[in-house]
């Protein structure tokens, strides 16, 4: 008799992710109100973005620029002929009733974005490709802050402040490709970098200027067919991101291995309990009932307009990220973290313009400067260590005119009081011992001075010659060139 063997099903998740992200705009998306974060509510507004009878929206060209511009960044295909509709939106935040976006005829299609995935424990670098299916714009609602808020006993009472309503977004929504929660992480991640790099929003997830909704079901491994979707809504970070996704994944999976059905909704992920909860039924495209937007002509994108916005787009994070390996050497890791953010790959630029070797710039930046910054919560702008000044201090590292330990040893002065770091060596006399002859003398005297060690070292214990290293360092004031204490140290003690 033959025993029937079942085997446990897999499941792979497949995620999705709708971006909104709040542009830089001086004004808003269709009138000229101010989109200044943090004023005092409802003092930004006006009969135009309150949705006020007879009034009628002019779109900011500004916002038809930045959505040209992430398009092509994202490699998506440009629409010369695109329109506005009317999503109908039901909600107190959002005084006309109705949202104007883009439904059939985006600004945007057909786009992809490169996410590297980095192994935490080798630092190795993996490249993935998401397909991206649109680009829209569209405005903002307002906010509505509960009052007593509680989401099993309700609220008080609800306050709607107006503010942000007709704040102009671009929605990017992606192909279903993510398949992980660190995949999803570093698409927003990525995508953060874009925008800002753009110079087109901040891209600040606590703020609200770029938020997600994911779309995630899971399968089993080898069907086509999609599992039921759930969305969770309104993640702002992308550690959250992550997490909500990871758990999803879990809770799924668990309810399908117990018989349980998934229902189509809309969950939010609570950071205090790690969980997803859920929030309401999912609605539907057809409850939108989207109808073109009568009060704004449909938009055309002009060869010439489309040609000055592609030059006014600089190198780009994953373009400065193959640059970096292919010309300049360095390591995917490396290139990830300069490039992370933009002002820090341009005083690594500017460093190298000035003669610093550019995996000895890299270490400096990654390492040491980089540990400073976080350590003090600061921008690279922030610090007094010029570009130049860090291509002096590389340079004279590689020429031997001072080790790496006197360059740690006056980095912290440099960092807050800036100058010259030539002139700083020079003054405080740290210039590099590098004349054999004199390391020699210092090794004799040191040698002479502890014969009990010596005859320690020579009758086994190796490990003194720290000890003859340090004291040598020590009697140069760390002035004797490293390498070379070490070459003649060894000669010595051998006898």
């Amino acid at each position: 008799m033959v025993t029937a063997v079942k085997t446990k099903i897999e499941y792979e998740a497949i995620i999705g992710l709708e971006t909104h992200c709040q542009l830089n705009t001086n004004s808003k998306i269709f009138c000229n109100c101010s989109t200044e974060f943090d004023s005092p509510p409802n003092t930004n507004v006006c009969p135009i973005c309150l949705g006020y009878p007879g009034v009628l929206p002019v779109l900011n060209e500004e916002v038809l620029a930045s959505a040209v511009k992430l398009g092509l960044a994202i490699n998506g295909q440009i629409a010369p002929y695109s329109k506005f509709d009317r999503k109908q939106y039901f909600y107190p935040d959002l005084p006309k009733n109705y949202q104007i976006s883009q439904f059939d005829l985006p600004i945007v299609e057909h786009g992809s974005l490169e996410i590297e995935l980095v192994d935490k424990k080798t630092k190795e670098v993996t490249r993935k490709t998401i397909g991206i299916t649109r680009l829209h714009m569209e405005e903002d609602a307002g906010k509505l802050v509960h009052v007593g808020s509680d989401r099993l006993a309700g609220s008080s009472y609800s306050l709607v402040d107006f503010n942000r309503t007709g704040v102009p977004l671009l929605e990017i929504v992606s192909e279903p490709d993510i398949r992980s929660g660190q995949e999803a992480a570093e698409y927003v991640q990525e995508l953060r970098r874009i925008v800002r790099y753009l110079d087109i929003s901040d891209g600040n997830m606590q703020e609200g200027s770029m938020r997600c909704d994911v779309n995630i079901s899971i399968r089993p491994v080898g069907q086509e067919k999609f599992g039921t979707k759930v969305e969770i809504k309104n993640m702002n970070s992308t550690s959250a991101i992550q997490k909500a996704i990871e758990y999803e994944i879990e809770r799924q999976i668990e309810a399908v291995r117990n018989g349980d059905r998934i229902a189509q909704e809309t969950r939010l992920w609570e950071e205090g309990s790690q969980r997803t909860i859920s929030m309401r039924s999912k609605e539907g495209s057809s409850d939108y009932r989207y109808f073109p937007e009568p009060d704004l002509p449909p938009l055309e994108v002009s060869a010439e307009q489309l040609n000055r916005w592609k030059a006014e787009i600089s190198e780009l994070p994953a373009q400065k990220r193959h640059r970096y390996e292919t010309h300049l050497g360095l390591s995917a890791y490396d290139a990830r973290v300069l490039t992370d953010d933009r002002s820090v790959a341009e005083y690594f630029e500017t460093a190298i313009d000035e003669g610093g070797n550019a995996k000895l710039v890299a270490n400096w930046i990654t390492q040491d400067i980089a540990a400073y910054l976080n350590n003090n919560k600061l921008a690279i702008a922030d610090i007094a260590l010029t570009p130049t000044s860090l291509a002096e201090l590389v340079s004279m590292i590689a020429q031997g005119t001072i080790s790496g330990k006197i360059a740690k040893d006056i980095l912290p002065e440099l960092l807050t009081e800036g100058g010259s770091a030539k002139a700083l060596v020079e003054k405080k006399g740290l210039i590099q011992v590098s004349d054999p002859k004199e390391i020699e003398k210092i090794i004799d005297e040191v040698i002479a001075a502890h014969p009990g060690e010596l005859e320690k070292f020579r009758s086994g214990k190796t490990n003194l010659k720290g000890f003859f290293v340090g004291q040598v360092l020590k009697k140069s004031g760390g002035k004797a060139d490293p390498k070379l204490t070490n070459q003649i140290l060894d000669q010595k003690l051998q006898g």
